[in-house]
C-alpha cells in the first residue's frame, strides 16, 4: 500500500531505487526533524530561558544579544570546519555519521541535565552564569550540529547516487523529510519541557546512525556509487578553498548556496522581534506554528511540485525560481509595510513571507543546489561543500543578523521594527539581486557539465 501511494506522487521512481531512496528518506526524516526540534528550542532558550530577569537581567536581553551570539558562531563554524575537514581524511564517508552523531549525543546529554535541574529546582540554583552559559552553548551546538549534519548528509547522498536517479529520488527525500520537519516543530507548538526534547534528539541522532548502518550493510558498492569518478587525492585540510578559489562554478555554487541566507535572516529576525515584543503573542507556540506551518507547505511542495519542476522545468530552471520569488515577496511586505498596519497584522503578514521563503528553500532550492554538486569531485563534493554549507552559510547568516543588530536600537523595540522593516528590507533586496545573476551563470554551466560528462576536480 506504501509503495502503491509513493509510486503514485512519484510515478519516474524505478522499482530498484525505491527501497534505496526510502531510506535515504529516513535518514533525512531524522536529520531535519532533530535539526527543527534544535532549531526552535536555541531561540526559545535564548529569548525567554538562559536570561531571566529574576537574575538581574535587563527585560528583552535575550532578543538584543541574538545578533553577538551569531558573530560568536562563527568562530565555532570556524573549528566545525577545520574539524571535518580532518575527518574526512580520516574516516570513511559512513562512519563520519558515528563519530560527528556521537559528540552531539553526548553535548545534548549535558545539556539535557541542566535543563532538568533548572526545571526542578528553579533558575536561581544554576545562577545567572551558568544558565547563560548553557543557553548560549546550546545555541552554537544548534547551529554546529546544521551545519556538519545536514552537510554530511546531502554530501553522502550526491555521493551514492546518479544523476538521473538524483532527480527522481531527491524530491521523495525532500518530501519525507518533511514528514520529520513538521513532526518536530509539533513538539515545541505543544509546550513539552525543554529537557525532554533534548532527549528526543538524542534518541532521533540514534536513529539516524542505525539507517546509516544499515544502508551500509544492505547495498552493494556498485548500488551506492555516482556516474562520476572520483580521483583519489592526498589528504589537504586546504583543498576546500583552493577548490572556490581555482574554479568559478563552486564559486557561483557557494553563492547560491549562502547569499538568501543573509536575507532570510533579516526577515527572520524581524519576525521573532515582532513576536518577543507582543505582548499577546506566546513565542514559544509561535515559533511552533511558524515549524509546522512551514514545513506542511515544503512537504506539499515536495510532494506535488518538486518533481514535476526538476524533470519538466529543469534544474536551471529551478535554481532561478527561488531568487525571482524571494525578491518579489520581499517587495510585497514592504508594500504592506508602507500602508502602516498594526503591530499583529504586521507579525502574521512577515510570518506569511518567512514561511513560503523557508518552505521553497527547503522544498526546491536545496534540491537544486545539492544537484549542482554531482559533476564534482570527492574533495568539492565533502571539502567544498563542507566549507559551503558550515562556513558560508553561517557567515551569511551571521551577516544577516549583523544587519538586524545594527539596525537594532537599544531599549527601544518598535523603532528597532521599524529600521528592519525599512531599511532591513532594501539592503536584503541587493543581496537577492547577485544571487540572481549568479544563479544564471551556475545554470548554464551546470548544463554544460552534465552534457558533455565532465567533472570539476
Amino acid at each position: 500500500m506504501v509503495s502503491g501511494i509513493i509510486r503514485f506522487f512519484y510515478p519516474s521512481l524505478q522499482h530498484e531505487e525505491l527501497r534505496k531512496f526510502s531510506l535515504y528518506g529516513l535518514a533525512a526524516f531524522f536529520t531535519l526533524g532533530t535539526y527543527w526540534i534544535l532549531r526552535l528550542l536555541k531561540d526559545v532558550l535564548i529569548y525567554e530561558l538562559a536570561f531571566p530577569s529574576e537574575l538581574g537581567w535587563a527585560v528583552g536581553y535575550g532578543r538584543e544579544f541574538i545578533p553577538s551570539i551569531k558573530l560568536i558562531s562563527l568562530g565555532t563554524v570556524l573549528l566545525s570546519v577545520f574539524i571535518y575537514s580532518k575527518l574526512i581524511d580520516m574516516f570513511k564517508k559512513h562512519q563520519l555519521f558515528y563519530v560527528i552523531g556521537t559528540f552531539y549525543i553526548i553535548l545534548f546529554g549535558l545539556t539535557t541535565t541542566v535543563l532538568v535541574i533548572n526545571n526542578t529546582y528553579g533558575p536561581q540554583v544554576i545562577g545567572w552564569f551558568p544558565l547563560a552559559a548553557i543557553g548560549v552553548i546550546s545555541y552554537l551546538a544548534t547551529e554546529s550540529f546544521g551545519s556538519l549534519i545536514i552537510a554530511l548528509f546531502w554530501s553522502f547522498a550526491i555521493s551514492t547516487t546518479k544523476s538521473d536517479a538524483a532527480k527522481r529520488g531527491f524530491p521523495f527525500i525532500i518530501a519525507v523529510a518533511q514528514i520529520g520537519t513538521i513532526g518536530g516543530s509539533a513538539l515545541v507548538y505543544f509546550n513539552l519541557p525543554e529537557w525532554f526534547l533534548f532527549v528526543l534528539c538524542m534518541a532521533t541522532i540514534f536513529g539516524l546512525l542505525m539507517t546509516i548502518r544499515y544502508v551500509m550493510a544492505t547495498f552493494t558498492p556498485e548500488e551506492l556509487s555516482s556516474d562520476k569518478e572520483e580521483k583519489k587525492t592526498k589528504p589537504d585540510f586546504l583543498a576546500g578553498v583552493k577548490l572556490l578559489a581555482a574554479q568559478p562554478y563552486l564559486l557561483g555554487v557557494m553563492v547560491v548556496s549562502t547569499f538568501y541566507e543573509v536575507a532570510k535572516s533579516v526577515v527572520d529576525y524581524q519576525m521573532k522581534s515582532q513576536a518577543n515584543i507582543i505582548p499577546t503573542i506566546n513565542f514559544k507556540q509561535f515559533v511552533g506554528i511558524y515549524g509546522m506551518s512551514t514545513n506542511a507547505l515544503a512537504f506539499l511542495m515536495a510532494l506535488l511540485g518538486t518533481s514535476f519542476l526538476m524533470q519538466r522545468m529543469g534544474l536551471r530552471f529551478c535554481l532561478l525560481l527561488y531568487p525571482v520569488l524571494f525578491g518579489g515577496s520581499m517587495i510585497g511586505l514592504y508594500l504592506y509595510y508602507m500602508t502602516n498596519p498594526s503591530a499583529e497584522a504586521l507579525l502574521w503578514a512577515t510570518f506569511g513571507v518567512m514561511m513560503f521563503v523557508t518552505a521553497i528553500s527547503y522544498a526546491v532550492n536545496n534540491p537544486t543546489k545539492e544537484m549542482m554538486y554531482i559533476p564534482t569531485s570527492k574533495d568539492a563534493k565533502f571539502k567544498v561543500k563542507g566549507l559551503v554549507d558550515m562556513f558560508g552559510s553561517r557567515t551569511a547568516k551571521m551577516g544577516g543578523m549583523q544587519i538586524g543588530g545594527a539596525l537594532n536600537v537599544p531599549a527601544n523595540p518598535l523603532l528597532s521594527v521599524a529600521n528592519l522593516m525599512g531599511m532591513g528590507t532594501i539592503i536584503s533586496l541587493g543581496f537577492i539581486g547577485v544571487w540572481l545573476v549568479v544563479a544564471i551563470y551556475v545554470g548554464q554551466k551546470n548544463a554544460q557539465l552534465v552534457k558533455n560528462n565532465q567533472i570539476i576536480e
